[in-house]
């Protein structure tokens, strides 16, 4: 087990995974020294040689984060904010490895677009989600990108045009939110979730991902042979890979090397 110490998060590596905990009390709202924070534990966790799965949880037991600081919009420092909150979506959309957020209370504004733009949500019955800048006279520019790509148009609309709020159990159906769990063994049921990631090897995660990652919006033919690059040429020279077809044909447990 590994750990770095911040100001306003808790980051620790146990096992593969990779927990990444806003801690800024009591509603997670993230400024901008938060935010460079979050930019760095994301750098780090990047460079980690024996992680398999990114988590993004949040302190305490109802709000994951109320969003960016509103305070740091105003006109002096709008800029700063936009690049350092956009530095953090950007490295999540090129972060290697499966990324999870945890969302153990209400995602509203940038905390909403902090969430979908990690590949999967698990959130605790109850949780809030939305985007309300509109109610401000603004507009959230990375779900203004990221929602249409998970939910259909006319709802991305109604959601980003009136500002309101759906619950957790909405945002599954919608296709925001992989999983719904029980409040009071969030911890646990969140961890569950990742384990089913943490037992395969790193090396095919990574390449599955960027499979997925790449081929998306592409024409078929053209995402076709974006993909069989990925296998023939990178995925099939991998030990791993070899590793997992020998297990499965002698009947027994694949031992990754994670190469």
């Amino acid at each position: 087990m590994s750990q770095a110490h911040y100001q306003f998060l808790k980051y620790q590596l146990d096992a593969g995974l990779i927990t990444i905990t806003i801690d800024r009390p009591p509603y997670n709202v993230l400024d901008i020294a938060l935010m460079e924070e979050l930019n760095h534990a994301l750098d780090q966790a990047a460079k980690e040689e024996s992680a398999k799965v990114l988590m993004i949880t949040s302190a305490g037991e109802k709000v994951f984060s109320a969003g960016v600081d509103v305070m740091d919009h105003t006109p002096d420092k709008v800029v700063q904010m936009i690049d350092v909150f956009h530095g953090i979506l950007k490295r999540l959309m090129v972060f290697p490895l499966p990324t999870v957020a945890a969302l153990n209370g209400s995602a509203m504004g940038g905390g909403c677009e902090l969430a979908i733009a990690c590949d999967m949500v698990v959130a605790a019955e109850g949780t809030k989600i939305g985007q309300p800048e509109i109610k401000l006279g603004v507009f959230p520019p990375i779900a203004a990108i990221l929602m249409p790509k998970i939910v259909s148009l006319p709802k991305v609309m109604e959601l980003l045009l009136g500002g309101g709020l759906i619950d957790a159990a909405e945002a599954e159906r919608l296709g925001m939110v992989n999983r719904v769990v029980p409040r009071e063994s969030f911890r646990a049921d969140a961890r569950a979730f990742v384990e089913q990631f943490l037992s395969l090897s790193r090396v095919a995660l990574i390449y599955t991902k960027r499979a997925i990652r790449e081929a998306s919006g592409k024409p078929f033919f053209e995402a076709l042979f974006t993909v069989e690059q990925i296998y023939l040429k990178e995925l099939m020279a991998t030990a791993d890979a070899v590793e997992g077809l020998n297990a499965f044909m002698e009947k027994r447990k694949p031992v990754w090397t994670d190469r």
